[in-house]
């Protein structure tokens, strides 16, 4: 008898920082979300693909649940707890190191209302002692019962096959529902933002990085060669100085940054014009988030 093709939808939901991105890209195989030790990274759900032979595993990045402060917070919380209800497993991840927060209480009493399997995912665990782990798991699970528990370090790759196999044992029967190769459904302009985005985070200050969007302007193929030209959106002109830096060294080191990483991605020469646009209070301005791509009700 034929085995049966098993596929679906799998949301990693979690306080901001319990390392979702960091999970997601080391199962895909390849970076599909960006990276800082800043909360609220992800801002959009981000769609990462595992094909195989018997299996397709849609795995849904969400942005941090924290309590928002402006109109883009809001969105942001919105999209994560909406995937909640359209997937077929969930995967609650925490930090081992910091324990159960406000947050978490949160979540699990939204979780409390699902009728799909939710697995509890303990990260981080490289970075306390082994003794501390079984009371951590023991704390959480007297507040719901998980269908399983899993210690790993996404960083590490420390138990990430385990996981893995596991949330395949869970899937329902189903269709591919993308072609074997595709590692995302973001597009390539998408991604070239968040690329760009990233290295505000990682290089500036932390009164920037969540201030800033990152419109992709123009693509053109020319010489051989992809020429980009992205816009970096702020709200203060204090803060379009920092990102421009003293003699332009700023906005030059973050041009470098991006570039070898986007020229890792389109395989191909990359000349990065970039420009900074100051946009007053963005995050609270529905019109400009819905233009900007942000999921609106």
């Amino acid at each position: 008898m034929e085995k049966q093709f098993k596929s679906g939808f799998v949301t990693l939901i979690g306080r901001p920082n319990v390392g979702k991105s960091t999970l997601l890209n080391d199962i895909v195989g390849e970076k599909v979300s960006i990276v800082s030790d800043k909360i609220q990274t992800t801002r959009n759900r981000i769609h990462g693909i595992v094909t195989d032979e018997e299996s397709q595993v849609v795995f849904v990045d969400t942005p941090g649940v924290h309590k928002p402060k402006h109109e883009l917070g809001d969105r942001m919380v919105h999209t994560s707890l909406q995937t909640l209800r359209d997937v077929d497993i969930v995967l609650f991840l925490i930090n081992a190191e910091e324990g159960f927060g406000r947050g978490d209480e949160f979540i699990i009493n939204k979780m409390k209302e699902l009728n799909i399997p939710v697995i509890l995912v303990i990260n981080k665990i490289d970075l306390v002692h082994p003794d501390e782990l079984l009371p951590l798991i023991a704390s959480y699970n007297e507040k719901m019962d998980f269908a399983e528990t899993v210690p790993i370090s996404a960083l590490n790759g420390n138990n990430v096959d385990t996981l893995y196999e596991l949330i395949k044992s869970y899937l329902p029967e189903g269709p591919q529902f993308y072609h074997e190769d595709d590692k995302t459904d973001r597009t390539l302009q998408f991604q070239m933002a968040e690329i760009i985005r990233e290295k505000v985070l990682i290089l500036t200050e932390e009164e920037i990085p969540h201030s800033v969007h990152v419109v992709i302007e123009s693509v053109e193929e020319k010489n051989n060669k992809t020429h980009i030209h992205a816009l970096i959106i702020t709200e203060r002109p204090s803060q379009k100085g920092i990102l421009i830096g003293k003699g332009g060294s700023m906005l030059k080191d973050i041009g470098i940054q991006a570039r070898k990483e986007l020229e890792q991605l389109l395989q191909n020469k990359v000349n990065l014009q970039l420009w900074i646009k100051v946009s007053k209070d963005w995050r609270n301005r529905r019109g400009l988030l819905e233009q900007y791509g942000f999921e609106l009700d």
